[in-house]
């Protein structure tokens, strides 16, 4: 079958490797129909994340169950089901705590030995504790297929985000980054009922997806004069929420000064850079709170699933440029250059 690896930093490939089997009894073979690129794929692109030559890659994906195992119980073969980002056995004790990006025997796909999201098919470790089952009619019909997608990592981590913000009916949320995950939280901040939602972006693009997502109001501005003009539209005080969609040092350092006194940071952008733009002795003056880390989108998948079918909420705009298999490397190239927000990948048969 056709997968993408990656060979050294601006080399991606799309090439021949064995097709995925049943190894051990709880394990499932996932045909892929709809896989993406995610913007934390581009540091291994980049040079900056290691990588083995030849290593897959790729960790958002759904698709059709093709093979299980025998001692696997909640899907079967023909069912069309969604993979979030790392694989859990959801039995230990992090999962039953809702904590599955912790599971004691976990994983993240495209690991040294394991398949990548970013081919024909992946081979998936406990696929019971793993797996969720979509509508099998969901798989004729594109837009849908493409909103359920994002279950597999921004949509849920942009509710992780949003969450550990304190985002809530009558708040006033802020999110800092307009990437896809950034965008996803400005829609979950809306779903968890924000009264006035605060995109800090500067590419008309996307912040018109934040307005379309719920953003009420856009900062194109950054550093001191992003933290002047959110201050100016919240009476000086901050917003309740913030969220940080970014992972640098200048963007926590703006997110803890744009927080309310007495306010909360969920950040969700991977830490990269020199330090983290903390300042422990202003958090503490200012009883601000900072929750985050990586989002256990299995957990939330069971709760954004049903909005995502219905309707009630439609993150298919982050995706604004569809590639084949074969285009993979030529997609990754536009997101490093910022032509592309966030790519989707076909893999119809």
């Amino acid at each position: 079958m056709r997968a993408t690896t990656i060979h050294a930093p601006y080399d991606m490939r799309v090439e021949d490797v064995p097709e995925p089997v049943v190894q051990l009894p709880t394990d499932a073979v996932v045909r892929v129909l709809r896989a993406c690129i995610c913007g934390s794929d581009l540091w291994a692109y980049r040079g900056e994340a290691a990588r083995q030559p030849g290593q897959r890659i790729g960790h958002e994906f759904l698709g059709v169950v093709e093979e299980t195992g025998g001692e696997v119980s909640t899907v079967r073969r023909g069912d069309l089901v969604v993979a979030p980002f790392m694989w859990s056995d959801g039995v230990c004790d992090y999962c039953r705590e809702g904590l599955t990006t912790s599971c004691e025997h976990g994983g993240f796909w495209g690991s040294v030995g394991y398949d990548g999201g970013q081919g024909e098919a992946v081979r998936v470790p406990f696929a019971d504790g793993t797996l969720v089952q979509l509508p099998k009619d969901a798989a004729s019909d594109d837009h849908l297929l493409s909103a359920l997608l994002t279950l597999s990592d921004v949509l849920g981590t942009g509710h992780h985000a949003a969450l550990g913000a304190g985002a809530r009916p009558g708040a006033t949320v802020a999110v800092v980054g307009d990437g896809a995950v950034g965008l996803c939280a400005v829609l979950a901040a809306k779903r968890l009922g924000a009264e006035r939602i605060i995109a800090l972006g500067r590419h008309e693009v996307r912040t018109d997806i934040a307005r379309r997502f719920g953003a009420t109001d856009v900062v194109a501005e950054r550093g001191d004069a992003a933290v002047e003009a959110v201050r100016e539209l919240t009476r000086g005080q901050g917003a309740h929420a913030v969220v940080e969609a970014v992972g640098t040092e200048q963007s926590m350092r703006t997110a803890v000064n744009i927080t309310r006194d007495g306010g909360a940071i969920g950040f969700v952008g991977v830490p990269h850079g020199s330090g983290t733009g903390l300042d422990l002795g202003v958090m503490f003056d200012r009883n601000i709170a900072l929750r985050g880390g990586v989002a256990p989108v299995r957990a939330y998948i069971p709760d954004l699933l049903p909005d995502v079918l219905d309707g009630t909420i439609d993150p298919s705009p982050v995706f604004d440029l569809t590639v084949g298999i074969e285009a993979v490397p030529e997609g990754y190239k536009a997101m490093d250059e910022r032509t592309a927000l966030k790519v989707l990948v076909t893999n119809d048969q």
